[in-house]
């Protein structure tokens, strides 16, 4: 049996070595014909048998190399090996016609040009992504990577190093190599077989007792929230299993009640599947960010309700903020901050003016100037509110400005951050910091309301130069209530985003939080579509 197997071992890597030894004969023996052939396909006097997706990439490729053929079985080999590893960046081979470059009997020259290809399109899909991010972000302005990928092969070629230089493409920050892990880690799980549901019901809480809670029980030590479970009796809902089920619902950012409603529930139960497509997904928004977001720049995580101020790579400082309703929802894009104004006035957006404000007003009089707001006509001047007849003025019938004055009921707040942009998005104070303390924070118009701005605002102009803005001086021109615009001298890079997977680099974790505006599933349809064939 084992003489068998070592004949037919060396059989096989006899014919395997007669490929190699033979090729470089085959490729002599046709250059001529071949590089004519090529550059035939190319210009389009010659129809390969499948449509090629990267045409002017390949135009560009081979003419820098007078049409001659690029691949050699080794290097053939190691592309059809990455191709095969794009499942580790949540990708899938179908994209990259594998079966088409395995396949023998499929022309040389076609296979050639297939291999070719394929690199262009899973060099770009790793470089900047499959999917463009407009497509599901219309407001998405980040400056995608970018690479001579033409030049970038030639390289690969000559030093041999197709699969290292596949991979050195994908992004190359931490938290899209933990979600690199993480993939594999939740694949791995899947392939065992997953977790078990919980099945529906009433609501579960302390003092429960049945077989939903032994499933309850069997899903938290398998997420790893229940860390110790001595508990006598596994159908109980006992205090620890509490603590469990609000461990799980934090991470997920819920209210952590220790209750298993049906919000809870229905987290509990999503299966290793869907944890590895919102992974999937995540990976993908990565792959559509810049290189560099800024040596000094602040990051908002619209799901997550979140800032962080980001100083070569690490993060500073973190504020909570409130973001906007699922019917005004905040978008997502990338601007500088240019400046800030402390005790802003706040114009009111018409829209908003006519939908929220008109109908307080027509309620209650009394609140407009309570809270500190003025009329002004389109020649700017202040209207006499007393002359207003509120009950006339309508969504089409409102020739004001609506606007309110610096103070402690101004919708700003105390300082707002602006970065000029379409959207009439920004940075703010509230007056309404009791909001704070809910965990999903959708309250807001589509701005971004900040907690502890005044903090924000030190950061911010501690890097500008000669401004002298000390944390006093702030304080002191806020006190007055005077309308004041501070410049900053080097604008601060703010990218606004939308993560449902957090990653904590330094306890090197994560976690899978709620989609708040259900964006997520337009991203993993188009992940799993296939390419379009040009």
């Amino acid at each position: 049996m084992r003489m068998r197997t070592r004949m037919v071992f060396s059989l096989t890597a006899f014919i395997a070595l007669l490929i190699i030894i033979s090729w470089p004969i085959q490729l002599k023996a046709s250059l001529a014909g071949d590089s004519q052939d090529i550059q035939k396909v190319l210009n389009g006097t010659k129809k390969p048998p499948f449509a090629l997706q990267n045409i002017k990439k390949l135009q560009s490729f081979y003419q820098s190399r007078d049409y001659q053929s690029a691949w050699t079985p080794v290097l053939l080999s190691q592309l059809v090996t990455s191709i095969n590893n794009t499942t580790s960046h949540g990708l899938s081979p179908c994209d990259y016609r594998v079966t088409l470059l395995q396949n023998t009997q499929t022309d040389y020259l076609y296979r050639e040009l297939l291999a070719t290809d394929s690199y262009f399109t899973l060099a770009g899909h790793l470089l900047g992504g499959k999917v463009n991010p407009v497509s599901i972000e219309p407001s998405w302005n980040a400056p995608g990577r970018e690479n001579d990928l033409p030049k970038y092969l030639e390289t690969s070629l000559q030093e041999g190093n197709i699969q290292e230089s596949l991979e050195a493409l994908a992004p190359n920050t931490q938290e899209y190599k933990q979600l690199k892990l993480a993939l594999a880690h939740y694949r791995k799980i899947s392939s065992q077989g997953g977790w078990g549901q919980i099945a529906s019901g009433p609501l579960l809480k302390l003092g429960s007792h049945g077989e939903r809670v032994i499933q309850i029980r069997e899903r938290l030590k398998a997420g790893g929230e229940l860390i110790t479970d001595t508990d006598q009796d596994p159908a109980e809902y006992t205090t620890s299993l509490q603590e469990g089920v609000q461990r799980f619902q934090k991470r997920i950012n819920l209210e952590a009640d220790g209750k298993v409603g049906p919000n809870t529930l229905r987290n509990l139960n999503k299966t290793p599947e869907d944890r590895i497509n919102t992974l999937r997904v995540n990976m993908e928004r990565w792959r559509w960010l810049p290189e560099n977001l800024g040596d000094r720049h602040l990051r908002v995580n619209i799901a997550g309700f979140f800032l962080e101020a980001y100083d070569h790579g690490m993060p500073v400082r973190r504020h909570n903020v409130i973001v906007g309703t699922d019917y005004r929802q905040t978008p997502v894009f990338s601007d500088a901050i240019e400046y800030m104004i402390l005790n802003p006035w706040w114009y009111a957006p018409r829209k908003l003016a006519v939908k929220d404000k008109l109908p307080l007003f027509r309620n209650d009089p009394g609140y407009f100037e309570r809270s500190g707001f003025q009329l002004v006509d389109k020649d700017s001047k202040r209207v006499d509110q007393r002359t207003v007849e509120w009950n006339r003025l309508s969504e089409n019938n409102f020739p004001y400005q609506l606007r309110q004055m610096p103070g402690p009921k101004n919708a700003l707040g105390r300082v707002k951050f602006i970065f000029p942009n379409r959207y009439n998005v920004y940075l703010h104070d509230t007056p309404s910091t009791e909001l704070f303390a809910k965990v999903q924070r959708l309250f807001s118009s589509g701005c971004i309301r900040v907690e502890n701005p005044l903090d924000l605002a030190e950061w911010l102009l501690s890097f500008q130069r000669e401004t002298g803005w000390s944390r006093e001086k702030i304080e002191e021109v806020v006190e007055s209530g005077k309308e004041t615009r501070i410049n900053l001298s080097a604008p601060m890079p703010v990218h606004l985003l939308y993560w449902t997977v957090l990653c904590d680099s330094v306890n090197s974790e994560i976690r899978f939080i709620e989609d708040q505006y259900q964006r997520d599933p337009r991203i993993l349809e188009a992940l799993d579509t296939l390419c379009p064939i040009k």
